[in-house]
This record gives C-alpha cells, structure tokens and sequence, in this order.
C-alpha cells in the first residue's frame, strides 16, 4: 500500500522494523521542509506575518491530533518530545503530587522501558510499591487477572495498549471501566497502537494517554501527552521558561498561562510538530480500519508461513498485532539479524527495551518481525526463505 510514497522505499532494502520507528512519506517530509524553506519563524513569539502563519500551522497540528484521538478539547493535548518524555511527565508533573506511601501501581513484565522505569523511580522516592499483573498463558492481559490484582490500596493502573514484544492487543475499554469503578487512575501508552488502529480516547475512557509521532510515519523528536481535562490542570510543568509564563516579578509572583501552552515552554519542535500535522493527515487518508485490516492478512500470511519451518520458535503466535518475536533454534538472535542485512532486510534483535518480560517468557532475546501497512508478501517471502536454512545461516555467520 501506498510505497510510493516513501524514498525509502526506493533503496535495496526490506523494512521489518516498523515497531522501532516508520518510514516518512514525501508528504511529511514536504511539509517540514516548506516550514524550513517558506516561513521559518519562532511560534507564539512574533507579531509579523510568518511568525501568524507557524502559529497557525502549529494550532492546527493540535487540532488535528485532537480529532485523531477523539478528544474534546484541544487543551488536552500536550506535544512533549516523545511517548517517553510524555509518561516521565505525567508520573512527575501529576502523580508525584499525589501518591502515597501505600499506594499500589499495577504495570505488567511486558512493558516497555519507558512505562517502568518512571514508575520504578516514583516508587524509589516515595514508597509506594510497583506490582505485576500476572499475564495468562499466552503471555497477554486479560481481564480477570486485573480483577485479581486490584486492591485496596491500588491507586494506578499503567498499560501499553499493545506491546512493543508480544504485541498483544489490551482490552483497555474494560480495564478502564473497572478502574474507574474502584477510583483508579488509568495510564495508556499508545506507542505501538496509535498508528495501526483507531483511538477514540472518549470511547476508552483513559484518563492518560501517551504516543510518539515517529512510529506513526512522523518526524522523531515530537509526542503527545493527552489527559482528561479537569486532571491535566493538576499537571505541573517540568521545565519553567519562555513562553509557558504570562509573568512573574519575584519568587512569590510567577503565573503561568493556562493549558497547553504552560505545559510546553521554550521553543519547540515547530517542523516537526508540522510534520506531525501532515503525517495525520496522510494516515487519515488511507484509513486506519484500512491499515489495520491490510496488516492483519499480512501477518497471518507470515505465520502461515514462519510455522512450517520446524526450527522457527515463534513466541506470540496468537497475537492480533503485526508484531512477530521468534528465534531461530541454536542461532543467537542478534546473530540472526546480522545474517538477514547481509541480504538487506531490516529486523530488531535483543530485548527491545522489555528486559523484565524475560521472567515471564523465560527468553532474554528475541528477533523482532514488525509490520507496516507499506510491507508486502513479496518481502515476507524473501524473510521467510532466507530462515529456512540453518546450515546456510551458521555458514555466513562464520
């Protein structure tokens, strides 16, 4: 779909890597470089025609992340540098303010980095305890076992909405209505999910939501933090500076400006939130049911294929996102990779930043398969035979 689209695509190589980050369309890249070469100015700073225009390119980039997820109001949406510095600052900026020492936080072992570390430190500074929602056979979330690990004295629940290894989808709607029923807090980071299929953040009824724009065929260095309303205002900023204040004469008199702005100070990513804009725009195009359903055969056009090569371990067969983590029986996973870009295709190898998930899969490392609607069967033929010979494998990493 669409490869047209992307001067990558033009080079010698097989992208299997979509997970880490997504190629960018001629659009987005387009779109950056007019911001650049056409009206390069700071925003909300100058009173002259193309500092009008960046603000307006910058406003609307807002609003079209707004709309992307269903939100109500613009104000809810924070642009940060990415899902990482999104979460850092909705543990720092929010809950810092209002854990306890006896609160609990519900993560899984299948998180990625960014939604454990934060919540480690919280629990380092404070006292409150990081548990574990046991994960069932297939290694996924059910509902039950979140059931099971509430509490009394649960105060937070944090979940990828699918995850960057196992790639199993979260019934996320249902853990919120739960959460909310025992007045817990629900934190969703969308790194993996956002671009590969609809989020309506009313429907899902999360209180926070957090996701990168370079996973979703946007530029690197822009995210989004995305809270409900009346919690955002609680958030305090984690850097003071330019353009967040409307004030401040002595320690005792700073005021700051109302949400977004004062949540985002000194100047920020403008080409980049730009082509944050463009690249909605170009997903809205083609159609998140249309990604989410081309994917979906592509995958199982993969498994199909993966499990008729008797040395092929697959870890997360049943899984309904395009992620596929497998290992070649007797082959180091890294080793693997190397083999694969030696004929120019493109995997992840290691832990893929999930380096607790290995006390519940009992795997350090993995090879990581990642799909996108701009990959082919044509490109999963030519991964798929080039695994099927061990002997060959061994031979060239030799």
């Amino acid at each position: 779909m669409n490869r047209e689209d992307f001067p990558m695509l033009e080079k010698d190589i097989i992208y299997l890597d979509n997970g880490a980050t997504t190629f960018k369309p001629k659009q987005v890249i387009d779109a950056i470089t007019d911001y650049y070469s056409n009206y390069c100015a700071n925003a909300h700073r100058g009173d002259y025609d193309i500092s009008f225009h960046v603000d307006e390119m910058y406003e609307s980039a807002r609003e079209k992340v707004r709309k992307f997820i269903n939100a109500k109001e613009k104000e809810e949406i924070i642009f940060t540098s990415g899902d990482t510095e999104a979460l850092n600052l909705v543990v720092r900026g929010f809950f810092e303010n209002i854990i306890e020492p006896d609160d609990e936080i519900l993560i899984t072992q299948s998180e990625h980095a960014s939604n454990v570390l934060p919540w480690f430190r919280l629990s380092q500074k404070y006292g409150c305890q990081v548990k574990h929602i046991p994960l069932d056979d297939h290694h996924y979330v059910t509902l039950e076992n979140v059931k099971k690990s509430i509490t009394s004295k649960t105060k937070i629940i944090s979940l990828a909405h699918i995850t960057n290894v196992i790639g199993d989808i979260r019934p996320i709607k249902e853990i919120c209505e739960l959460a909310h029923q025992h007045n817990i807090f629900v934190v969703v980071d969308g790194a993996q999910s956002i671009a590969h299929r609809k989020t309506d953040v009313q429907d899902l009824d999360v209180d926070f939501l957090t996701f990168s724009a370079h996973k979703m065929c946007g530029p690197t260095g822009v995210g989004v933090l995305y809270g409900k309303r009346a919690l955002m205002e609680s958030v305090e900023p984690l850097n003071m500076g330019g353009g967040m204040n409307e004030s401040f004469d002595s320690a005792s008199e700073v005021y700051l400006k109302e949400l977004p702005t004062r949540l985002e100070a000194g100047t920020p990513n403008i080409a980049g939130v730009i082509g944050f804009g463009a690249a909605i725009d170009y997903l809205e195009k083609i159609g998140m049911d249309n990604i989410n359903h081309y994917e979906s055969k592509l995958r199982k056009y993969l498994i199909d294929k993966l499990i008729t090569i008797p040395h092929i371990d697959i870890i997360n067969i049943e899984s309904d996102s395009g992620i596929v983590a497998f290992n070649v029986e007797g082959i180091f996973s890294q080793d693997v990779a190397y083999y694969l870009n030696k004929y120019n295709i493109c995997v992840r190898a290691g832990n893929h930043c999930a380096k607790i998930l290995k006390k519940e899969v009992g795997v350090t490392n993995t090879c990581r398969v990642s799909l996108y609607f701009y990959n082919t069967e044509e490109e999963v033929d030519a991964l798929v035979d080039l695994l099927r010979d061990t002997d060959k494998i061994m031979k060239e990493m030799l």
